[in-house]
Parts: C-alpha cells; sequence; structure tokens
C-alpha cells in the first residue's frame, strides 16, 4: 500500500508493464512523472474486504419466491398474477423458471401464514440448490433483474437477514413493549417491499426449530416477532437494510432505483359495496354510553345507513338494544354471539356484510365498502386484522375485535348453522369465533387496513403507504383528531384519487 497526500485522481494514469515485470500481475502508476507498482490480487481484496461482500451475478433457479397468498378467491387471483409476472419476467431477460411458492397452497397447516414452522420445509426442500428465499406480499412489484443484481452483493454463503427496516418510536402494546429503554434501536422488515433469507440462515433456524420448537401463544405482529426470533438476543444477524427494497408505487419518481414496489394502496374491484349492503353493530355498555358513544356519532356514525348500538341497558336517547347479555369486563362472547343470530333474524334488514366493531373503534365506512368490492359476499368471508394462538402447536387464526371483524352473510349463516357456542358469556369472542372458523374450515382473511391499536403504535413508515380503514382505542388521545386526520378523505378523494396519492395498502 502507499499513500501520496498530494496525489490527484485527474493525474493517475494506467498503462501496460514494461518488458521488465516485479509481478505476474502488477501494473505501474505514473503521479507527476513518479512511477509506483501496485500488486492487483492484493488491491482487489482489499476493495471486497471494503464492500463486505462477495459480488456476483445470480441466476433466477437460485432464489425461491414465497408470495404470501391467501385462500380467499380474491387473493388467489392476485398472487397468481404476481406469479407469472415473475415468470415472465425470468423469461425476458432469458433466465431459468425461477421457484415461485403460493404460501396458502403450501399445506392445509393453520399456521403456515406465521412462516417460522415452514422453515423446516423451506430447508429441506430448496435449502442446498437455491441460495435466497424471497418473501413478498401480493401486491409487491419485483424488478427481477434488479433484485438479482442486488442479491448478488451478499455473500449467499453466509447468513444474511435482508429487507426494509422499520423501527418503533415508542415502545408499543403490539410488541409487548420490547426494547423500552430505546424502541427505534431494533429494526424489523416492512413485508410490502419484501424481504430475503440466505439459505444458510434458513439451514439453521430450520435445525434450531426441530431441536428447540416454537413456544411463542400469540401471534401478532408477524414481522416484529420474525425479526427478533432471528435475531435470537443478538446471537443471530440483525436485519440489513437495503435502500433498493421499497414500498413507493411504481409510478413514483423513486422507484427508478427500487427492486420493488408497491400496488395500489386500497383495492377498488369495482364499484363501492352500497351502504345499504353493510349492517353496522357496536358493542357498548351502560358505563360508556356518555363517553364512546358520543365519540361515534361525531365521527364515523352517519356514514352507516344501518346501525344499532349493543348494549346491557336499553338507552332510547342513543338507543341502544339490551340483548338479554350481561355486561362482562373482559370477553364479550355472548353478546357478539346474540349479534350474529340478531343478523340472520327478521329483526334487521337482510344484508350481504355484517360489520361488528367496540364503542372505541374508528372506522371509515367509505374506505371499507371500497374493499369490499373485491370480495364474494356469496363466498365465505370472515375479514379484519389476523391474529394467531397457538400457531405452532396445531392453534387457530383469529379476527381482532378492536379493529373491526367483517362477515359475509354466508360465513354467519355457517357459524350459527354450526352449534358452535361461547363457553361462557365472557370468553374473548374474538378467538371463540377463530376456533369455530378453524373448526367448520373456514379461512380467516387477513387486511392490515384494520388495526387493533392506535395510530401511535405503529411505525410510522409502515403506516405512510397505507389507507387504512381502522383503529381502535382512546387511550391517551384525541379519538375526534385522530379520525379526522387518518380515516376522513377529502372531497378530491371521493373517486378513489387518494389510491395514488396518499399511500400504499398491504394486504
Amino acid at each position: 500500500m502507499f499513500s501520496l497526500q498530494s496525489a490527484r485522481p485527474r493525474q493517475i494514469l494506467f498503462f501496460p508493464s514494461p518488458p521488465r515485470v516485479p509481478g505476474p500481475r502488477s501494473v505501474f502508476i505514473s503521479l507527476r512523472g513518479m512511477r509506483l507498482m501496485l500488486d492487483l490480487p492484493n488491491l482487489c481484496k482489499i476493495q471486497a474486504a471494503d464492500r463486505g461482500s462477495q459480488e456476483r451475478r445470480i441466476r433466477s433457479q437460485e432464489v425461491v419466491f414465497v408470495i404470501l397468498s391467501q385462500r380467499n378467491s380474491f387473493h388467489v387471483e392476485r398472487a397468481h398474477k404476481r406469479k407469472a409476472s415473475l415468470i415472465q419476467q425470468a423469461e425476458n431477460i432469458r433466465q431459468s423458471i425461477p421457484t415461485v411458492l403460493l404460501l396458502h397452497s403450501l399445506s392445509d397447516n393453520e399456521g403456515d401464514w406465521s412462516i417460522l414452522p415452514l422453515l423446516p420445509f423451506f430447508s429441506a426442500s430448496y435449502g442446498r440448490n437455491s441460495s435466497w428465499i424471497v418473501f413478498l406480499e401480493e401486491e409487491t412489484n419485483v424488478k427481477l433483474d434488479k433484485l438479482l443484481e442486488i442479491l448478488g452483493k451478499y455473500d449467499a454463503k453466509k447468513e444474511w437477514f435482508l429487507g426494509k427496516p422499520l423501527q418503533d418510536e415508542e415502545s408499543t402494546i403490539i410488541h409487548h413493549y420490547a426494547f423500552a429503554d430505546n424502541p427505534s434501536a431494533f429494526k424489523y422488515p416492512d413485508f410490502g417491499a419484501a424481504w430475503a433469507l440466505s439459505s444458510p440462515l434458513v439451514n439453521r433456524l430450520a435445525e434450531k426449530l426441530k431441536n428447540d420448537p416454537l413456544k411463542s401463544d400469540f401471534t401478532i405482529d408477524l414481522k416484529h416477532e420474525i425479526a427478533l426470533y432471528i435475531w435470537e438476543n443478538g446471537n443471530g444477524p440483525a436485519l440489513t437494510a437495503i435502500p433498493e427494497l421499497c414500498t413507493d408505487p411504481e409510478d413514483h419518481p423513486r422507484a427508478w432505483r427500487c427492486a420493488t414496489t408497491l400496488d395500489t394502496p386500497l383495492p377498488l374491484c369495482g364499484d363501492p359495496v352500497k351502504k345499504e349492503d353493510v349492517f353496522v353493530a357496536v358493542k357498548t355498555c351502560k358505563k360508556f354510553h356518555a363517553e364512546r358513544v358520543p365519540v361515534v356519532k361525531k365521527t364515523w356514525e352517519k356514514e352507516a345507513a344501518l346501525l344499532e348500538y349493543y348494549s346491557d341497558h336499553a338507552d332510547p336517547s342513543i338507543p341502544t338494544i339490551d340483548l338479554g347479555v350481561p355486561n362482562t369486563e373482559r370477553g364479550h362472547c355472548g353478546k357478539t354471539f346474540a349479534i350474529l343470530k340478531r343478523f340472520l333474524s327478521d329483526s334487521v334488514p337482510q344484508t350481504d356484510w355484517l360489520l361488528i366493531v367496540d364503542d372505541d373503534t374508528l372506522i371509515s365506512l367509505p374506505r371499507l365498502r371500497a374493499l369490499l368490492s373485491c370480495y364474494r359476499s356469496s363466498e365465505a368471508v370472515c375479514l379484519g386484522e389476523r391474529y394467531g394462538y397457538g400457531l405452532s402447536q396445531g392453534g387457530y387464526s383469529y379476527i381482532t375485535g378492536g379493529g373491526g371483524m367483517v362477515f359475509s352473510r354466508e360465513a354467519v349463516t355457517k357459524l350459527q348453522g354450526s352449534g358452535c357456542r361461547c363457553y361462557s358469556d365472557d370468553a374473548p369472542d374474538d378467538m371463540v369465533l377463530g376456533m369455530c372458523l378453524s373448526a367448520l374450515g373456514l379461512p380467516v382473511t387477513h387486511s392490515p387496513l384494520f388495526h387493533q391499536a392506535r395510530p401511535e403504535d405503529y411505525a410510522k413508515d409502515y403506516l405512510a403507504h397505507q389507507v387504512p380503514i381502522s383503529f381502535h382505542k382512546h387511550w391517551n388521545i384525541d379519538p375526534v383528531e385522530v379520525f379526522h386526520k387518518w380515516l376522513v378523505d377529502d372531497k378530491r378523494d371521493k373517486n378513489s384519487k387518494q389510491a395514488q396519492e396518499g399511500g400504499r395498502e398491504e394486504l
């Protein structure tokens, strides 16, 4: 090595070696008349060490793509389109067709969507012949040639966890208040941008799972929980930030640099469902009639054509309906099942859709009706924010109630006809419904546009590419202000123009 502080790059001239060569692969350079010898192999080693990677052009067959698809027909169709796009791109750049897996079709195991239980399968099937497993959402656009270029910058013989990082600005309940002293220190991937695991990491994690099975009871925020499992209290790799994994729209000025982008934020598959086709049930109780019900009336009630408040006390000034189920401090299973029964009775107008919310749920009904245009009410649809319980031990998925639970009439009919009931009035209604749906073989359909918590409980970059449908809880916030900031579209947005302007969604 050498050091010349006065040297200027524009005065460096490379030329072939003179006849008497000191080494087999050396060159001379001229600096203001001075001649210096550089050993090229050693210089290249230094440069490679500085990059910390071994760049090479990887082939498409070295990558296994896993599309995080769902069983509902709308999601199956989107996943197949994404698969077709990847295959077509490989053909266009004269590469072999890559392996593209649809998550929902890998097995009948309900816990597959939590991904970790599938790592032994990925390792056994692809751990030797592939370099990378890349996970993407149904709406994640991939520029295959660009992605292969990015992956080629990393030594696939080492353990890598690649993605677009998210971070918490404050400790949050959905992450069990992890890293309370410094929440922003821990990074976890934004699934919408895609994320990747190198095969050595997949193989090691698969072996770990065999020897030490998963023990977590609840699956709440999968992206955070996967990052925690991989990081393993500092014994495993942290997430490596990849700037080219993006959640910008495909037509965004920054998108030219991106290997991934996102589709439209709020799917619109036709005309929004009519107001008269959605029946809204609000669960409340006497002690919240004066505190929470007025917030609903000030915010989103006016967007509902058919709405009833269900309480333990009949109050004609609201009005509320007493279903004969006493209020309970914890779960509200008895009340929820009474609502399901009433929905199918002659006591309310017949509609295609039922929405059940808490009295402290904030929701955009226009956005919900737009989303429902993508679903068939003739199918058994159960839609909302999906959580899981005991997924690695044969458990079940459920729609968390605070963000809102949406059911098609067909789904309610099957639930009521199954004979599934609450084991007690104060059982957790959303979890009991999850058990019933699992027993019936009916899928829970996930949309992260529904939120069990407040906006403050989610990473800003995560919400930035969403058009949210709901939030939940009034803790330490002004709920009316939150509603108008996050859930109200201005007049220009009535034709869903906010889909191009506002953000992005991760169905």
